[in-house]
């Protein structure tokens, strides 16, 4: 099995094969600092004759769990990847961004220690941080390099692409052909500029962000996805003026509408100037003194810019391991077509991650990775991942969680006549003490959307302090098909924000309760009074 994994840090000469969007590519491709030069590239495989039961292209989250869940049933297994091991999440990704985050968390609680009682000031220094968080990549890269050494894990550097039997490794000294039983691809993805004169050349993605030296002193984020908002929320709080360009209404469409909009207040309440219904950025063209001026298709301007930041989508990257030629087909959308047991259309071939695009997180690919191991090394014949009821968190000010549908979802899944909501919006206790008014406490808002006469929970959604924390453990409950009854019969941890999903109003109440006769709901919402937490 070739397993083509997270070619996230690649130089240019690895696109040689990308026809499309030429142009583009120097501003999607990660940081400079981050990619390691074509001449330090090496072969430490053995000889090209060599057949590995699985072969590794890429050193990402994905492709290093299905590499390492190999090795452990004996399976002789290499790893390609040209660039440092982790992939986007470690190196460009979730990893740096929840050092940020942290350091942003952090300037929120010296904003409000003086409500507990303390006095002094704190100053912020983004070089030290910036040189904290790349030593810990840096570090968690070798941590990366020993695991699959001790796993007995051959690591090839060099850029791979694929042909029968195999694939061709273009290495520092040459191109070596390696031969494998398998393959499977999960060569990650990378950002995406949309078209405009001077974006590629003025602005930066997300990768890009881990390279600012400084702190910028005024931003535009543009894009309302996860990255958009976390980035813009990030910059916001360690004191850039941040304006965020919306090419609609609001951030985080795809979210409940109870998250989006909480969300979206919270940001104009944290000082975060939105540009809606733009239609996306026409051109940014630098300005005397070396701002940026920002134009937007709608005729609005954004001018004196340190710093354009586009968060505006991202691509699978499968341009250099030349698919079509080898048979493995491919969505409109560059995605690789794969079934239930993650196997494209070229039997041997195999393929997860971002590269598919279903379910784009790093645990997800790490759940598909070893699943296929075990599938196909492992005597585990029907071994697979569920795409079902993956809870996931967003890292904005304040944070997400969500897992499973939206309201609006499961009213066209279900029909609206067996959907009911319940809902609670709240002051978090951290602000009991605040001598504020009541309205300008930042607020905890939740959702639990439920099914049928159970009242199965297929949704649950929060947004506030520590929701990045509490969605874990409901996750595994609405795996396990838990209903409103059953959030209900566990017994609250007192005082927490998460005990109020298992005593949202009406409690205990529900048809599956002991004692309960018929629910007052009658389907339904309910919506309790905002309230403060006791």
């Amino acid at each position: 099995m070739l397993l083509i994994g997270t070619l996230t840090k690649v130089s240019s000469f690895a696109f040689t094969n990308i026809s499309s969007h030429s142009h583009l590519l120097s501003k999607r491709l990660p940081p400079r600092s981050l990619v390691r030069p074509s001449s330090s590239l090496s072969m430490s495989s053995p000889a090209p004759s060599t057949t590995y039961d699985l072969l590794v292209i890429g050193g990402g989250s994905g492709g290093i769990a299905t590499a390492r869940r190999a090795a452990q049933y004996g399976a002789s297994v290499a790893v390609v990847e040209r660039g440092r091991m982790g992939g986007t999440c470690v190196n460009v990704g979730c990893v740096p961004k929840k050092v940020m985050w942290n350091a942003a968390a952090c300037m929120e609680v010296i904003h409000d220690m003086k409500n507990f009682g303390f006095t002094g000031e704190a100053t912020f220094d983004w070089g030290f941080l910036k040189g904290r968080r790349d030593a810990y990549v840096k570090r968690l890269n070798g941590i990366y390099d020993t695991n699959l050494a001790n796993s007995a894990v051959v690591k090839i550097e060099g850029l791979a692409r694929l042909r029968d039997g195999g694939v061709t490794v273009a290495t520092s000294t040459g191109e070596v052909d390696i031969d494998a039983k398998n393959v499977l691809l999960a060569p990650g993805g990378y950002p995406v500029f949309p078209p405009g004169e001077g974006i590629s050349e003025h602005a930066i993605s997300s990768d890009g962000f881990f390279d600012l030296p400084s702190l910028p002193k005024k931003s535009v984020v543009v894009g309302a996805g996860y990255i958009a908002v976390e980035l813009a929320g990030v910059l916001n709080t360690l004191g850039s003026d941040v304006t965020l360009v919306l090419r609609k209404d609001k951030a985080l469409r795809e979210f409940d509408d109870l998250l989006r909009d909480t969300l979206d207040g919270e940001m104009l309440r944290q000082g975060i100037s939105i540009l809606r219904n733009t239609g996306g950025v026409a051109s940014i063209e630098l300005e005397g003194g070396g701002g940026k001026r920002v134009t937007c298709s709608d005729g609005s301007v954004v001018e004196g810019a340190d710093c354009v930041l586009m968060a505006t989508g991202r691509a699978p990257l499968t341009g250099p391991l030349g698919l079509s030629s080898a048979g493995v087909e491919t969505t409109r959308g560059g995605h690789v077509k794969v079934d239930e047991y993650s196997e494209t259309s070229k039997p041997g071939v195999f393929a997860l991650g971002d590269v598919c695009g279903n379910v784009e997180l790093t645990p997800m690919a790490i759940a598909a990775g070893r699943r296929l191991a075990d599938r196909l090394f492992g005597d585990v014949p029907n071994a697979k991942v569920s795409y079902d009821m993956v809870p996931t968190v967003v890292f904005s000010h304040p944070p997400i969680g969500t897992i499973g549908l939206s309201e609006e979802q499961a009213k066209a899944k279900y029909g609206e006549d067996n959907v009911k909501v319940y809902r609670s919006k709240f002051a978090n206790l951290w602000y009991g003490v605040f001598d504020i008014p009541f309205d300008e406490k930042p607020p905890t808002a939740m959702k639990m959307v439920t099914y049928g006469p159970t009242e199965q929970v297929v949704g649950l959604h929060v947004i506030g302090t520590a929701a990045d924390e509490m969605m874990q453990g409901f996750g595994v409950a609405m795996k396990m098909g838990a209903t409103k009854a059953d959030f209900d019969s566990s017994i609250a941890i007192h005082p927490t924000a998460s005990e109020e999903f298992v005593t949202l109003a009406p409690w205990g109440l529900s048809p599956q309760e002991s004692g309960a006769k018929v629910s007052p709901l009658n389907g339904a919402d309910v919506e309790p009074k905002v309230k403060s937490k006791l």
